[in-house]
C-alpha cells in the first residue's frame, strides 16, 4: 500500500501532473469565491483577486516545466512573467492600505 502511494506520488512529480492538479484547485477556489460574492454580496471582487491568482499560476506553470525537465525558456518565461504581475499587485495593496499614523 505505501509503495503503491509512493509511485503514485513519483509519477505526479516526474510529469508534472501535482501541478495540474493544484491549478485545477486555484481554478476552483477562484469560481467559488466569484460565486460567493455573487450570493452573498461579500468577499474579494475578481478585479482584486486577479493579479494575486495570476502570479501564483505563473508561478506554478514555472515549477511544472522545472520539474518535468523542461527547455530553461519554459522555466524563465513564467517567472519573468511573475515579476511584474506581483509587483503591480502588491503595489495595489499598499496603496489600498490605510498609512499608520505615528505614535508619539
Amino acid at each position: 500500500m505505501i509503495e503503491d502511494i509512493n509511485a503514485l506520488f513519483r509519477h505526479l512529480y516526474a510529469s508534472g501532473r501535482i501541478i495540474d492538479l493544484i491549478l485545477l484547485g486555484v481554478v476552483m477556489e477562484a469560481a467559488l469565491l466569484v460565486w460567493y460574492r455573487q450570493h452573498r454580496g461579500r468577499g474579494p471582487r475578481l478585479r482584486d483577486l486577479f493579479p494575486t491568482l495570476l502570479s501564483g499560476v505563473l508561478l506554478l506553470l514555472a515549477l511544472r516545466a522545472a520539474l518535468t525537465g523542461s527547455w530553461w525558456g519554459w522555466v524563465a518565461a513564467p517567472l519573468a512573467l511573475a515579476l511584474p504581475v506581483h509587483v503591480f499587485d502588491l503595489s495595489r495593496h499598499w496603496r489600498a492600505s490605510p498609512v499608520d499614523a505615528p505614535k508619539h
